[in-house]
């Protein structure tokens, strides 16, 4: 997928003229792009739109102006687009009350190492590769991104409706299974062939 450049940016002043409607197709699309694993994990399939999204609501909200500024948000949310042949998602550990954030966090410390993440197309499993920086032995983020290289012979499959496709989580504290809609599966495809 082609990476965003400053050029792909509106001004604060263009983006805010269209902002309600932007902000509203994007609502939409991450509808069929985002997935519940198990109770505590929600999982946001990120492509350009999702991250040109994300890259006007923060110069929007931090009032960006100068132009490195502006580079700098794109380099840095770039690295959210998939690549050719990945799917990429943001993770999110979601907890309601606030009283339970950190024991949820330090009960998933180590979600972001090793094989605790994939995607399960037939009898095959894509394992998730986290971003690293966003832990430590002590500490876990609530947020995380993970790229998912799929091979040439499991997007085929992924072709096949017959063919379940699944996200699963597998944590010694949290495991969990979500079968992926049809409609998620046309959407992670369109990013397999190169999409938005």
């Amino acid at each position: 997928m082609k990476p965003l450049t400053t050029q792909d940016v509106l001004s604060i002043e263009e983006y805010e003229r269209s902002r309600d409607a932007f902000r509203q197709r994007i609502i939409d699309l991450k509808q069929r792009r985002r997935l519940s694993v198990g109770n505590l994990i929600t999982m946001v399939f990120e492509n350009r739109d999702t991250v040109l999204f994300q890259i006007q609501e923060m110069i929007r909200a931090e009032r960006i102006l100068r132009p490195e500024r502006v580079r700098e948000e794109v380099d840095m949310y770039n690295e959210q687009i998939p690549g050719a042949g990945e799917l990429s998602a943001t993770l999110m550990i979601e907890v309601t009350d606030p009283q339970q954030v950190k024991l949820v966090l330090d009960r998933l410390q180590g979600i972001d190492r090793g094989r605790t993440v994939s995607i399960r197309v037939g009898p095959h499993l894509v394992y998730g590769t986290f971003e690293q920086g966003r832990s430590n032995e002590e500490k876990i983020s609530a947020v995380h991104y993970v790229r998912f290289p799929v091979p040439d012979a499991v997007k085929t499959l992924m072709e096949d409706p017959a063919v379940p496709v699944q996200v699963v989580v597998t944590h010694p504290r949290y495991q969990a299974v979500q079968p992926v809609s049809d409609e998620m599966r046309h959407s992670l495809l369109e990013d397999l062939a190169g999409g938005r």
